[in-house]
């Protein structure tokens, strides 16, 4: 095969795994990795040091310092203090406790030096947001422990990055040298990392921030910037560069009044492809015999920092909190680890093989033993052992409502108030501003970005309502929700849509789910209504007072919205299927106060 052919090859294969992965909710490390050793050691298709030859280090060097700086730009620091003492226990004393450990462990069971053995601990504390999510979609524990797992993935990712980063530059400075030049040498990279990446940071802080880039150049610029600032600093400190991008991630995300969203939405895209072609590429590169060569040590190893390790970190983590033993028990269960332990662990070992480490070749196997049997392990029992702990959200019946406006924000109250979860998420700041002032749960921001997957909270919520009046992301969050609820869960306005559905030629699966209220009812018709002073009231139907009573007391005056029956299960008037209260229910309307209110067709529900 060709090296075109198989460039293309290694590609598709990607964006397939990427697909797989998100088929049957797990995360793509798996597929991705097994992809790689299906091409490389299994049929021998794929030799990535023949097809890249002398361009493979710098390949994966470039590869991950973007992956380090994209992670880096999550990172804000008033996020570990606002979500918790157990989150930033879990970071601090939690990370520590693991690399301590770990590191120790390996040095006795595996036999590694104290500096492999130290790298190898580094590795393998960071679970990140990329695996740690669609293992939550799939198991859906309670929101308290949901958003545990969740924002330690996320800060814990570019914090055990740093950590990594720290004891490899620390490894390199002092090979050969006496322990005083090692960290005179320590230091000096420190400083420069440290010093470059924040002036790097405040430089490109100020261009974007004054203007200094046209619109569609700042993404490329900011990749340029980060990948010079990259190799400038290897140039003045050997191996500082990823130490600086790091850095250089960090202060960008903490730099006040700098919008970083699209920059930040472009390096996730970017670091899918990259992060994709990566593993199978470092995946290719292995050798069964090398699995082979880590024998019964490895797998003790293996089961302790499942079994002990994890436990111990998350107790002692726990300290002064509230939460319960069976709490503690389903945390010390779920901790998969992923990109940055596997894509990081591949360069180090990359580099100190160049530098004379022998011992550096068995970490990239070990690293990779770690994270399928984290991944595949507690993807498949976790959820049994939240059932059995009584740790699973309930069935997700709330509403996800893109749209804050004053409309949006009366039908939100009304479900709040009748029992249901919503959460609005909204792109404007001042509908979210007053949404919060009436008490609702918001998302500031678009709904369906890379953003939105790893930072908005689902928790309880299975449904989605489209109220906005955004006609360009309108039919993107419908059909991104479309993939994560069901196309039978995503309800949008009809009549607004139709010339734009008309010149956009959009999808049918899309069009289905423009069927909310009514045919006729709009958003405009919803604002105009609202503007002119309807309510929207939740009447009971009894025996004594039907539906159709109902209808005949308000007529044309009112549009039915909501049922809930006498289970308190929630029905949406639609224009699928004819839905007719019984006696027990309550219906939701919006209630004008206009007695020669336009006929509207009749709404029938799902």
């Amino acid at each position: 095969m060709s090296e075109l052919s198989l460039l293309a090859l290694i590609g598709v294969l990607s964006i397939s795994c990427q697909w797989l992965a998100w088929r049957i909710k797990l995360p793509a490390i798996l597929p991705l990795l097994i992809c790689g050793l299906v091409l490389g050691p299994t049929l021998g298709l794929l030799n990535p040091d023949a097809l890249f030859d002398d361009l493979l280090f710098p390949f994966v060097s470039l590869a991950v310092a973007v992956i380090l700086f994209e992670g880096s730009l999550t990172l804000k620091f008033e996020e570990i203090r606002g979500h918790g003492r157990m989150v930033t226990n879990l970071v601090s004393v939690g990370m520590l406790v693991t690399f301590v450990v770990i590191a120790v462990l390996t040095h006795f069971i595996m036999g590694y030096g104290w500096e492999i053995s130290a790298l190898f601990g580094a590795l393998v504390v960071v679970t990140g947001p990329t695996v740690i999510q669609p293992m939550i979609r799939s198991i859906r524990p309670i929101n308290k422990l949901a958003n545990i797992l969740r924002w330690e993935g996320i800060i814990i990712d570019p914090l055990g990055a740093l950590l990594a980063v720290l004891v490899y530059e620390f490894i390199i400075a002092s090979q050969d040298v006496a322990f005083l030049h090692a960290l005179q040498a320590f230091a000096t990279t420190v400083a420069i990392g440290f010093a470059l990446g924040w002036g790097a940071a405040r430089m490109l802080g100020l261009a974007l921030g004054r203007g200094w880039f046209p619109h569609y150049l700042q993404n490329v610029a900011t990749l340029t910037i980060v990948l010079g600032v990259f190799a400038l600093s290897n140039a003045i400190q050997h191996e500082s560069g990823l130490l600086t991008v790091t850095v250089m991630g960090m202060v960008m995300a903490n730099t006040r009044n700098l919008n970083m969203e699209e920059i930040l939405e472009f390096k996730e895209t970017l670091s899918v492809l990259l992060i994709s072609a990566l593993f199978i590429i470092l995946a290719a590169r292995l050798n069964f015999s090398e699995f082979d060569a880590l024998g019964m040590p490895a797998v003790i190893l293996i089961a302790i920092i499942l079994f002990a390790v994890r436990p111990l970190a998350v107790w002692l983590s726990a300290i002064g909190t509230e939460l319960r033993f069976k709490d503690k028990v389903l945390l010390s269960w779920i901790a998969p680890r992923g990109i940055v332990a596997a894509a990081v662990s591949a360069l180090f070992a990359l580099k100190m093989e160049e530098s004379g480490w022998q011992e550096a070749a068995a970490i990239v196997p070990l690293v990779f033993v770690v994270i399928m049997t984290t991944v595949v392990l507690q993807s498949l029992t976790a959820k049994p052992l939240a059932r059995m702990l009584g740790l699973l959200e309930p069935a997700a019946k709330g509403f996800l409502i893109f749209g804050a406006n004053q409309m949006a924000r009366a039908v939100g109250k009304a479900l709040q108030e009748s029992g249901v979860n919503v959460r609005l998420a909204d792109t404007n700041w001042e509908n979210i501003k007053l949404a919060r002032m009436d008490n609702l749960p918001v998302y500031f921001g678009n709904p369906a970005s890379e953003h939105a997957s790893n930072n908005i909270d689902l928790t309880g919520l299975g449904r989605l309502l489209v109220m906005s009046p955004y006609k360009q992301l309108n039919p993107l969050v419908s059909m991104y929700y479309q993939d994560w609820f069901g196309s039978n869960k995503v309800h949008g306005l009809n009549g607004g849509e139709q010339d734009y559905r008309a010149s956009h030629q959009l999808t049918e699966s899309y069009r289905k789910t423009l069927n909310l209220f009514g045919e006729s009812v709009t958003y405009s018709k919803l604002a105009s209504l609202h503007f002119q002073g309807a309510k929207i009231k939740s009447t009971p139907i009894t025996d004594s007072f039907s539906f159709a009573d109902y209808q005949q007391k308000y007529g044309t005056r009112a549009l039915p919205m909501f049922a809930i029956d006498e289970t308190e299960k929630l029905h949406i008037f639609t224009t699928e299927r004819e839905l007719i209260p019984q006696p027990g229910w309550t219906v939701i309307a919006m209630i004008s106060t206009e007695s020669d209110e336009s006929e509207s067709e009749k709404p029938n529900a799902n």
